[in-house]
């Protein structure tokens, strides 16, 4: 497999504010969400086997890193992410934590204004300088 591995990125945005439980909860639904979503291009080979012959489930060919934002930070992140065309990505609105079906959330959601959205997180997957653009002075998630 040929390919260069600094092309593309993934970089996910943690409001700076959460306890480690609700930050692992926010980056596993991130992570499945853009996976679901992103071109073919994203994962390296399906299976990875070792050397006594067990297969492994392949994981991302690019580069993943977790940072951190302070949540005004966080919600200009997203609202500059949507001017990008080469950047697929999801964010993930406070009221995921607060309803248990996917029905209660789009009622939840559709009844607030973008602008009220309190984000806990986001994921960018897309060209390297572009997510650097973006995501390139925040820190590392600690």
């Amino acid at each position: 497999m040929i390919y260069d591995y600094k092309q593309k990125k993934i970089v996910a945005v943690l409001s700076s504010n959460l306890e480690t439980g609700v930050a692992l909860n926010v980056i596993g639904h991130l992570a499945i969400s853009i996976g679901a979503y992103s071109d073919k291009e994203l994962m390296g080979r399906s299976h990875l086997q070792d050397a006594s012959g067990v297969k492994h489930i392949g994981i991302a060919k690019y580069p993943f890193v977790i940072t951190k934002a302070n949540p005004t930070k966080l919600r200009k992140l997203i609202v500059d992410a949507r001017l990008k065309e080469d950047i697929l990505f999801a964010d993930y609105p406070e009221q995921m934590l607060t309803t248990g079906h996917d029905d209660q959330l789009a009622q939840s959601l559709a009844v607030v204004k973008e602008e009220e959205i309190n984000y806990l997180g986001v994921i960018f997957y897309g060209n390297s300088n572009s997510v650097t653009e973006l995501t390139g002075k925040l820190s590392l998630w600690r």
